[in-house]
Order: structure tokens, then C-alpha cells, then sequence
């Protein structure tokens, strides 16, 4: 994966600081809110620093404090844990569902207890389960609903845009994803109370703009334009290039369906914007060797949480069986927005030379 940026978004940024704009947070961040919002459906878009960040202030907005605890699943990028523990929350792993990769609810109930006050359910790869039954379950324990939606935008269920169904959904705009702003993250809700917290959260804990007056605890983690203005523009691509990411995922499944040592995940792209192609295979370090030695670069998926040397001591007497085999076998393949389709045949055709 790697970052698509143009002429518009180098002439946009040149020309907003020949205009004598302070670079800060301001109008052009605003102006990027309100195109996300409109985008995700969401009343409200607040901007951050990046999407781990993003997550840290949801889970604070939502009043979640040191000694509570927030469902996680334990196949996922390291920063949904991470945010939790940035605060003194603890995050409490659950497995993985194998048709979707997402947090598996039966492990999930079984994780409950008195301390649990929200669920962190994690679109992986754009996709996720029965947003009703995620819902009815977070209803149904009292526990706040919190997607991390990192990787899902342009991902749709039911009519709504994934990050909507709960309290608060998070977004990221670093390099890897389909549109970037180098560093960033967005945090959409429907909530006048959730939007204003956030703001206050990510500003200090000021009573009002200018003002020098905090009656809340608050932090630095504000926007600039400048990312706002590349921002900007990225979105005004980002329809076409999800609609590209799901012609690629298609392209891929149609070369590789007769290559049986080769699994995919049953992916619906009505919805679905898959962000990287993933495969899963008995020997992807075998696989990856050797795409590279043919000059194609890979990358193994994300470790299960409970095996990262800085959770492993908590998680030693613990199994999760669905993620350590999915993390086990799973191997990310070339999956940029700019692949051609000729680059997507020879990435096939190296694989299929392995298995022959």
C-alpha cells in the first residue's frame, strides 16, 4: 500500500499558504469535518491528531476511566489496545469470528464482567458482523459501542455507513489507507453532548475557543489546515477509489479462485471496501520469499494481540484459537489504490508459479 497524492493536492497546499493561512487548526478543517460527515452520514466529524489517538478520545468522551475495561479483539492492529492502555483502561481480548474476522460475540459475552463498560469492534479489512445484533448485544450488557472503522471507510451495511451504528465511530488517514493526510483521525457521532466532549477533549479542556479558562481535563491533540487542505482534496477522490479497491479485491478473487492452496475471505463488495488483499496459505513466509525474490512486495498480517511481547504476560493462561490460526496463515498482497490491472495479473501469476 501507498499514498496517492496529485497535482490538486500539491497546488492546494501551495496555494493555501501563498494565502497566509496560519497552518493551524481553522476553516479548512471545518470545511474536511463537514465532508465526512456528509460522507459517513454522521451529525458530526471531529478531527485528531490520528486514529489511535482517535480511539483514546472516544473511549474518554464516553466517560470510560482508569480500571474499567473495553472489549477488544485480539486480531488487530495494536493500536486499538493501545488506546485503551494510553489511559489506564484495560482492554480485554476476545477472539475472532473466522467468516469475518471481526469480534466473535458468543467469546465476547463470555468476557463480560463488572469492570466491562464498552465493546471496541474493529471493521477488519472494511468488513463486519450483524451491526443490528452488535448493537442489541452492546444494548443488551449496558456496554457503550465504540468502532474503530480504521479501516472501513467507504464500507456500508444496511443503508449506513460503518462507524455509525454505535456511540462513536474512529477513522484514520495515515499513509496506508485509501485517502491520507500523512497522520490523522476522525471521530464521528450523531451526539451534540459526544461532538462537544470531544472537541474540549482534543483542545486543552477550554470552555470556548481563545479562551484560556479549563474546566475539564484536556489535551493537545488538534488537526492543522494544512493536513486539512490535502484532506480536501483526497476526499473528492475517494468515491472512485473505493470503487477501484472493490474491482481489485474482485480481480484478485477471479485469478486465484482455481488455486486451491490459496483461501480469501467471502467479501461482499456491495458494502464493502476492502482496504489490503488478504490471503491466508500454510507457508505465507514461503510465499512471501518468493514473490519478493520476483520482485513483489507482502507483508504478513497483524500478530494476535495476546502474543505481542507487551501483552503476552497478561494473556499467558489465555487461548484464542480462531486469531492465532488466522494470524498464523495470512499474508497482505500488493493492494494499492493505483494498481493496474496488468499489476494485479503478474502478482496472481507469481503465486500461482509457487503452488505449481
Amino acid at each position: 500500500m501507498e499514498p496517492w497524492f496529485g497535482d490538486e493536492e500539491a497546488t492546494a497546499v501551495f496555494e493555501y499558504m501563498k494565502s497566509g493561512g496560519w497552518a493551524m487548526e481553522f476553516g479548512r478543517t471545518k470545511e474536511l469535518e463537514r465532508m465526512i460527515a456528509e460522507f459517513t452520514g454522521a451529525k458530526y466529524c471531529v478531527m485528531t491528531t490520528n486514529g489511535t489517538i482517535s480511539l483514546t478520545l472516544a473511549l474518554l468522551a464516553l466517560g470510560l476511566e482508569a480500571g474499567n475495561e473495553v472489549l477488544v479483539p485480539d486480531f488487530t492492529m495494536i493500536a486499538s489496545p493501545n488506546a485503551a492502555k494510553l489511559v489506564g483502561i484495560e482492554p480485554v481480548l476476545v477472539d475472532i469470528d473466522p467468516k469475518t474476522l471481526c469480534m466473535d460475540l458468543d467469546a465476547a459475552e463470555r468476557a463480560i464482567t463488572s469492570k466491562t463498560r464498552a465493546m471496541m469492534y474493529v471493521a477488519f479489512n472494511g468488513r463486519a458482523g450483524d451491526m443490528r445484533q452488535i448493537v442489541d448485544f452492546c444494548r443488551k450488557h449496558n456496554l457503550f459501542l465504540l468502532e474503530d472503522a480504521a479501516q472501513a471507510l467507504g464500507s456500508r451495511q444496511a443503508g449506513k455507513h460503518l462507524g455509525t451504528f454505535g456511540q462513536i465511530g474512529s477513522f484514520s488517514f495515515s499513509v496506508p489507507k485509501i485517502i491520507s493526510t500523512g497522520q490523522g483521525g476522525a471521530l464521528v457521532t450523531d451526539s451534540d453532548e459526544l461532538a462537544g466532549k470531544l472537541r474540549r477533549l482534543k483542545d486543552f479542556g477550554r470552555t470556548g475557543g481563545g479562551s484560556d479558562l479549563h474546566d475539564e481535563w484536556g489535551w493537545n491533540f488538534k488537526f492543522t489546515d494544512i493536513q486539512a487542505v490535502i484532506g480536501i482534496e483526497q476526499m473528492k477522490k475517494l468515491s472512485a477509489r473505493v470503487g477501484r479497491k472493490k474491482e481489485i479485491w474482485k480481480k484478485y478473487c477471479e485469478l486465484l479462485k482455481d488455486v486451491s492452496q490459496v483461501a480469501m475471505i467471502a467479501t461482499n463488495t456491495n458494502d464493502t471496501s476492502p482496504w489490503f488483499i488478504e490471503v491466508f496459505v500454510d507457508d505465507p513466509d514461503g510465499l512471501a520469499a518468493h514473490l519478493k525474490s520476483h520482485g513483489i512486495g507482502s507483508r504478513r498480517v497483524y500478530p494476535a494481540i495476546h502474543t505481542q511481547k507487551i501483552y503476552c504476560d497478561a494473556w499467558s493462561t489465555e487461548s484464542f484459537p480462531v486469531a492465532e490460526r488466522v494470524a498464523a496463515r495470512g499474508l497482505w498482497l500488493p493492494s494499492a489504490s493505483q494498481l493496474s490491472s496488468a499489476d494485479i495479473v503478474r502478482v496472481a501469476d507469481t503465486i500461482k508459479m509457487f503452488y505449481k
